[in-house]
């Protein structure tokens, strides 16, 4: 488990120890929002030697204020799409030696958001990343949800296009009764209280998550968008591929 809170990490792992003691549970330090810290993750895995089959890019900030990263990256589209993109670039050698390896097909999930809808007018504001005077909170959440959807669609077909036993997806998990909403105190507040009733718990939430990670249906299945365990239809813009493969690019460099 990849965690920036490590003593709440560590809360989570008893609580897995105890109801599967049989489980092996690994605790690392990996703050999202400092490409120091990504860099420092990957290669305290790569020492640990430990095999890599599965990667989950699941951690996430929603609706911000607007803050710069220490990289001088919006908070939102650092934290939900560059990390993700710059740490499985950086893991990307492990997977596919352990797929070579296990002969098992390695799998990549992006947990994106049906927000993915609802990003700026022009999908990803390559020239405004960091514009101040035009950030909207909700939008640049959209933004960030539409860049894992089509950083998905571009490694998968990379993936493929090498000839490399590696599935890339991205997934909607649903609406989930957590405390994303923390930067909003009172609506985090009715969020929270009131989500217990109509919205997924943690645990449903991660149903899909872990049906496009693990289940056997999904084998060969890459370049898609799930929602409710099923194949769903993700908007045009996160079907382009120009625009996937701008996006890429536009990582590229932000990382370098």
């Amino acid at each position: 488990m990849a965690v920036r809170n490590v003593a709440g990490g560590r809360n989570v792992k008893e609580s897995i120890m105890k109801e599967l003691p049989s489980a092996k549970v690994d605790l690392m330090e990996l703050d999202l929002s400092s490409m120091a810290s990504v860099r420092k993750f990957a290669s305290d895995f790569h020492s640990s030697g430990l095999p890599l089959n599965i990667l989950i890019n699941n951690a996430g900030v929603m609706s911000t204020p607007f803050i710069l990263t220490q990289d001088n990256i919006e908070l939102q589209f650092a934290t939900n799409h560059v990390a993700h993109f710059l740490l499985t670039n950086l893991l990307l050698e492990t997977m596919k030696s352990t797929a070579r390896e296990s002969k098992k097909e390695g799998r990549i999930v992006n947990v994106a958001s049906e927000s993915h809808r609802r990003s700026y007018p022009e999908g990803i504001r390559f020239d405004r990343i960091n514009d101040q005077s035009g950030y909207g909170s909700w939008l640049a959440y959209g933004q960030s949800k539409l860049a894992n959807v089509l950083h998905a669609n571009e490694l998968n077909r990379r993936l493929k296009e090498e000839g490399v036993n590696i599935t890339a997806n991205s997934i909607h998990p649903g609406v989930i009764a957590t405390n994303i909403l923390r930067h909003h105190g009172f609506l985090n507040g009715i969020f929270v209280s009131l989500g217990k009733y109509v919205l997924k718990s943690a645990q449903q939430g991660a149903a899909t998550t872990c049906y496009v990670a693990l289940h056997p249906q999904v084998k060969g299945i890459g370049g898609e968008y799930f929602a409710d365990s099923n194949i769903d239809n993700a908007t045009s813009q996160a079907k382009d591929m120009e625009l996937a493969k701008k996006l890429w690019d536009f990582s590229m460099n932000l990382i370098s």
